[in-house]
Formats: C-alpha cells, sequence, structure tokens
C-alpha cells in the first residue's frame, strides 16, 4: 500500500477556520476543546497516576520481601492491593492508550481538524482528575480493601466509606469512556478527510473503531454492576447478599463482561500503536494490512464471549466451561495474526533500533510470553489447578505491563517529535528500555513457577518456601520503579532543550507527520488529499509525490 498527501502550499485556509501557531503552556490547564491538548492532557495525568500506582506495587513488593507482615499494617496492604490494580487499568493504560494517543493522533491521522464533538470531549477527560482525587481520597476512610475486582460479600463488609468513592470513581472513569467511544466512533465514520477509503485508515484507527465499539457495548453493563453492589453498601438492598436472597455469581457475571474485554481496552490501542511504529522503523511496508484491520474487528467480536473463564471456579457447569474454553482458544487467533504480521515486516527490514522500535520488539516478546500463558489459562483443567495463584499475577503483567506499557513507552517515543517538535534522547531512551526490560523479567517471570508451586495472590504473608523467588521478585520491581527517572528526565530536557525535530524524523507516511510539529491549532491550513495507503517504505522517497505502483 502507498500513499501520496498534495496539499497545494498557496492555498488559503478553509473558510471560517482561524488557525493559530501554537498553544500556551498553561491551556494545558484548562477546559480546553483542541483533540491535541486534550490527548496530552490524558498522557500526562494518567502518567501520574501511573506513579501513583507503581509507588503502591513497590510498597507492597518491599512487603513481599519477606514471608512474615512486617512493612506494612495487613489493611494498609488490602487498600494498595485494591487501588494498585484500579489505577493501574483505570487511571493509567486505558486514559493513555484510548484518552491519550487516541485524541492526539485519531483526526491527525483521518485528515479532520478536530473531533466531532469537542466539548463533550473535554468533559470525557475532566471526569477523570476528580474521579483518581475521590479514589485517592478512599485512603481517609481506611481505603478500599476488596481487591479490583471488589467481590461481594467480601466488598460489602469491608470500609464501606472507602468502597463507596472507590465505586464512585470506577462509575466517573466509565462514563468517560463511553462518551470518548462515542466520539471516537462518529469521528471515524463521519470525519475522515473526503479523499480517504476505508482501506486508506492507518491500522491505529482500525484499532480504535474495535476499541470503541467494544468499550461502548461492554462499559455500561460494568457501570451497571457497580451501581447495585453500591445500592446493597447504602441503601439496604440485596441483590448481592447472599444470606437476604441475592447472587454473588451474578456480579461476578456484569463484572467480567467488561472487565475481561477491558484488556482488549487496554491493548487494542497498544496493537494499532505497533503497526504505526514498526513499518517506519523497519523501512518496511506492514505486512497483511488487511488481516491486521480485519483481526482487530474479530478481537472485539469474539472478545465479548470468553468473559466466563474468569469463574470457572464458581460453581460453572461443564458445558459452560467447554464453550468458553474453546471461545479463550479462538480469541487468540487474530492475536497470532498480527503478531505474525508484524515479524514479517520485520524481516529482512532495514531495522533502526530507535527507543521507540525497541520497545515494540520489547512488547513483541513479552506479549507473546503473556499470550502462551494466556491459552494455558483458557483450558479449564490447568485454570483450575493454578487459580488464584501467582501464575495469575505474572500471567496477567506480562500482557499489561510487557504489553500496554510498552507499547505506551514505545508510542511516547515515536510521536514525542510530533507533539513537541523536539527528539528525546536516543542513549537516555536505551537506558530506560533496558532498565525497563530486565525489571519487567525479573519481578514477572518467577512468578509463574510461584503459581504452578501453589503460592496464592493477594496475600502479605506466605509460606517460607517461596521467599526466594519473591525477593527476585522484589529487585525487580524496584529496577521497574527506578526505570521512569531516565524517562521523566527524558521528557523534561527534550521537550525544553531537545534537538528541532522537522515535521517527519522518521519519515513516515501516515497523515499526522504531513503536518507542523507540533501542529497548529486546527491542524492544518489546507485539508490534504489522500490517493494511497499509509505504508509506502521502500517505493516513493520522501520528497516525491507521483503515485508508483504498490506492492502489497
Amino acid at each position: 500500500m502507498s500513499q501520496t498527501i498534495q496539499a497545494p502550499a498557496a492555498a488559503s485556509p478553509a473558510a471560517g477556520h482561524h488557525t493559530h501557531p501554537a498553544w500556551k503552556w498553561y491551556d494545558y490547564f484548562t477546559f480546553n476543546v483542541d483533540h491535541k491538548v486534550i490527548g496530552i492532557q490524558y498522557l500526562v495525568t494518567s502518567f501520574f497516576f501511573y506513579l501513583i500506582g507503581g509507588a503502591m506495587a513497590v510498597a507492597m513488593r518491599t512487603e513481599l520481601y519477606t514471608a512474615n507482615s512486617d512493612v506494612l499494617d495487613p489493611n494498609l496492604y488490602n487498600a494498595f492491593l485494591t487501588n494498585h490494580g484500579t489505577i493501574m487499568i483505570f487511571l493509567w493504560i486505558v486514559p493513555a492508550a484510548i484518552g491519550g494517543f487516541g485524541n492526539y493522533l485519531l483526526p491527525l491521522m483521518i485528515g479532520a481538524r478536530d473531533m466531532a464533538f469537542p466539548k463533550l470531549n473535554a468533559i470525557a477527560f475532566w471526569l477523570n482528575p476528580p474521579a483518581g482525587a475521590l479514589l485517592l481520597g478512599s485512603f481517609f476512610f481506611g481505603g478500599a480493601q476488596s481487591g479490583w475486582t471488589a467481590y461481594p460479600p467480601l466488598s460489602l463488609i469491608t470500609a464501606n466509606t472507602a468502597q463507596s468513592m472507590w465505586i464512585l470513581s470506577i462509575v466517573m472513569v466509565g462514563t468517560s469512556s463511553i462518551l470518548g467511544a462515542v466520539n471516537f466512533l462518529v469521528t471515524l465514520v463521519l470525519m475522515r478527510v473526503p479523499t480517504m477509503k476505508w482501506d486508506q485508515l492507518p491500522l491505529f484507527c482500525w484499532a480504535m473503531l474495535a476499541t470503541s465499539a467494544l468499550a461502548l457495548v461492554s462499559t455500561p453493563v460494568l457501570a451497571a454492576g457497580m451501581l447495585l453492589l453500591l445500592f446493597d453498601i447504602n441503601f439496604g438492598t440485596s441483590f448481592f447478599k447472599p444470606d437476604a436472597g441475592g447472587n454473588v455469581v451474578i456480579y461476578q457475571h456484569l463484572f467480567w463482561f467488561y472487565s475481561h474485554p477491558a484488556v482488549y481496552l487496554m491493548i487494542l490501542p497498544i496493537f494499532g500503536v505497533m503497526s504505526e511504529v514498526i513499518p517506519p522503523h523497519a523501512r518496511r511496508p506492514i505486512f497483511g494490512y488487511k488481516a491486521i484491520a480485519y483481526s482487530s474487528l474479530a478481537i472485539c467480536v469474539v472478545g465479548l464471549f470468553v468473559w466466563v473463564h474468569h469463574m470457572f471456579t464458581s460453581g460453572t457447569p461443564a458445558w459452560m466451561r467447554t464453550f468458553f474454553t474453546i471461545s479463550t482458544l479462538i480469541v487468540a487467533v487474530p492475536t497470532g495474526v498480527k503478531i505474525f504480521s508484524w515479524i514479517a515486516t520485520l524481516w529482512a527490514g532495514k531495522i533502526r533500533y530507535t527507543s521507540a522500535m525497541l520497545f515494540a520488539v520489547g512488547l513483541l516478546s513479552m506479549f507473546v510470553i503473556g499470550g502462551l500463558s494466556g491459552v494455558t489459562l483458557g483450558a479449564a483443567p490447568f485454570d483450575l489447578h493454578v487459580h488464584d495463584t501467582y501464575y495469575i499475577v505474572g500471567h496477567f503483567h506480562y500482557v499489561l505491563f510487557g504489553g500496554s506499557v510498552f507499547g505506551i513507552y514505545s508510542g511516547i517515543y515515536h510521536w514525542f517529535p510530533k507533539m513537541t517538535g523536539r527528539m528525546m534522547n536516543e542513549p537516555l531512551g536505551k537506558v530506560h528500555f533496558a532498565m525497563t526490560f530486565i525489571g519487567t523479567h525479573l519481578t514477572f517471570m518467577p512468578m509463574h513457577s510461584l503459581g504452578m508451586h501453589g503460592m496464592p495472590r493477594r496475600v502479605a504473608m506466605y509460606d517460607a518456601q517461596f521467599e526466594s523467588l519473591n525477593r527476585l521478585c522484589t529487585f525487580g520491581a524496584i529496577l521497574l520503579g527506578l526505570s521512569v527517572l531516565p524517562f521523566i528526565v527524558n521528557v523534561i530536557w527534550s521537550w525544553m532543550a531537545g534537538a528541532e525535530a522537522g515535521d517527519n524524523p522518521w519519515d513516515a507516511k501516515t497523515l499526522e507527520w504531513t503536518t507542523a510539529s507540533p501542529p497548529i491549532v486546527e491542524n492544518w491550513e489546507v485539508l490534504p488529499v489522500v490517493t494511497h495507503g499509509p505504508y509506502s517504505y521502500g517505493e516513493l522517497d520522501s520528497s516525491e509525490t507521483e503515485e508508483l505502483p504498490a506492492t502489497l
């Protein structure tokens, strides 16, 4: 697939559109409706919560350095456990991957001047800071202590005020997600530049299409379950109270109908990032454009029919275990299509090992490990053996940290020049990658062995036989905590004094690289004209505009 952009320099801006050279720094602290400002607001705010959630993780791993409880009070440990998982999912990965990259990039990639509903877009973002404040404020009331799943009856009897604040926080974040999903879908369908056909969409846009549809279907179900739980805690209802005729398994169905698709909400945008980072840094056209695009839609559909594999130990009948074992194994197929397509793109490529590319390749290896352990967990007999053990913890951290977080880092290194007009420091980026890569393996690989040998999750005290591997995990967690320091230094220093990037330092072919760096307020003075697809590496020199035959 190849792409040609034609934007006459002499033409005047579209009638009614006023361009502005750039936003000022203080505009990023206001109710701003520019999608680029909102995207950066999402990224910075979610990273702030990432630091808080990460500090909780290091504190818990410090407690787990020995088999006895000697660092954290048990109730505080439970509160950290609950809120670490909640923050990392709902206030870091989801808003960064969907809100951050989605808002900043999607209009630029489709030739739009902004999102379809700019004010709704700003409202969606501004629901997140108070939601985070409500979550952190729950610690003044003991902190929610029932785990990030908030299973009743435990969530009905522990720290009720804090649990209610936790629930309201999740409902606010979920509302933000729903508003964003509507905005992304309408923007993608109606706001593309007239010359862009569906098979010319960047693969990140296909990923956002699938993500938004999935969020729109699944998130209201979580909100409903949370509100019913809130009523049980505060208003005397008995939806989930077993001693009053309630059914706790119904809560699990409501929770996991969203919370397994939530894995795809966190990883599908990152798959889109991978498809945008690998081709320009490998100087190869993407292999299997349609296969990657349609596999995102397949994950969206099949991902709605796998949630019960989280409930194999919840009294599910044999036929249900069989059905959801099969559906869980099927959902691995479209993911495998993406993996093989990225490997084929890398094959014989002229790879530039930039920081962005290192994190992308690191993600590829991490996600394969997490995906393979996920396939084992999809089989009911094996899942029954390791359910609620550290094998589960190792698995989902390889998927979500080794997958989503590596992808967020890759995207930041790749699009930082577009967002700021300056390059990030590559030596610092490579130090950041090395520390993160080694720290991830040290922290989470031993957990598979711990789980296979029976160490339960969510406990502060454990059998002394597991102490040596837990100490290794703690060293890895400390290294992961330290790994953010070169990244923070790199971002701040590069934003202030980094080398000038130019408009297209990677010689990439998608539309966002045809704008200024950083882009003007309404993105282009004249909307671009698209004649071909977005991955023409090896076919078209960056200075040429003539049409050449496609290679894929």
